[in-house]
């Protein structure tokens, strides 16, 4: 009896979303951050964290930086901050901190005060469940409520450790990779997406999550940190970008958008 040869499998998915898609390129991206340095010069928001960050030569990953965040309050900050601006969501955590000095209160009170120390901030029933659920996931595997030694893993351990848990999603994951863990990673939000858009970096199409394959492939690992608050923030105060948003935030004096000559056309946009 002749044994027919198997079939051939097809290969493994790529990845990369868009291999075709050829921007940006490292040149790209440091002409870009380049601009907007000049432009808004580093934004104060996040000059603690570029501080944390330090030399990469002179820094362990393992070890904390000196007055870093603990990376479950830096979690909890970012779950916080899910439909919400930054101020609303650290007064949310100011208020949920007073009210619960350890996590393991948090964890194990049965009432509804969790919520209400949260509600300030937004969605509070489901913000607290999921707070709670995430909380009791790490002591029941861990032994105790802490993430510390999330320092020590790699970037995709650290997206497959957090995944786990209910509304941490790529986003707010890569949020703690680059703030809080000190690590090169690039979110997604609103502001980089459509910015990002508009300049050609990712085809028109792009979802939110495809974009975010596709931009921490291509921008260099030394860049990220920096091209990720400089876009945040020139999404927050642009003028002719917030219009976009039917927003009516502007830069003050200044009101010609440094990346106009960056953008391209509709037409480009949809090929």
């Amino acid at each position: 009896m002749t044994r027919k040869p198997g079939r051939k499998l097809p290969p493994p998915p790529s990845p990369e979303p868009y291999p075709e898609h050829p921007s940006p390129s490292p040149a790209q991206c440091l002409a870009v951050r380049d601009v907007l340095l000049a432009f808004h010069g580093f934004p104060e928001e996040f000059a603690p964290f570029r501080r944390l960050r330090g030399s990469p030569e002179d820094t362990d990953d393992a070890t904390p930086s000196p007055g870093a965040p603990a990376v479950l309050d830096g979690l909890v900050t970012t779950l916080l901050s899910q439909n919400t601006t930054d101020a609303i969501s650290r007064r949310a955590f100011t208020s949920l901190k007073a009210a619960f000095p350890t996590w393991d209160q948090v964890v194990d009170e049965e009432g509804k005060r969790l919520e209400d120390a949260i509600r300030c901030g937004g969605l509070a029933a489901t913000k607290a469940a999921r707070i709670r659920a995430m909380l009791r996931g790490v002591r029941e595997r861990r032994g105790r409520i802490c993430l510390e030694y999330l320092r020590e893993l790699s970037v995709e351990e650290v997206k497959t450790e957090l995944s786990r848990f209910k509304g941490i999603g790529p986003k707010t994951v890569a949020c703690v990779l680059m703030f809080y863990l000190q690590k090169d990673d690039f979110p997604v939000d609103t502001h980089v997406l459509r910015i990002t858009k508009a300049i050609g970096w990712i085809p028109a199409t792009a979802s939110r999550e495809k974009a975010y394959l596709h931009l921490n492939s291509k921008i260099p690992d030394d860049l990220k940190f920096d091209l990720n608050c400089l876009f945040v923030t020139h999404g927050k105060l642009c003028q002719s970008c917030a219009k976009k948003l039917g927003g009516k935030k502007a830069m003050g004096p200044n009101s010609v958008c440094p990346l106009t000559s960056y953008c391209c056309t509709e037409e480009k946009m949809t090929q």
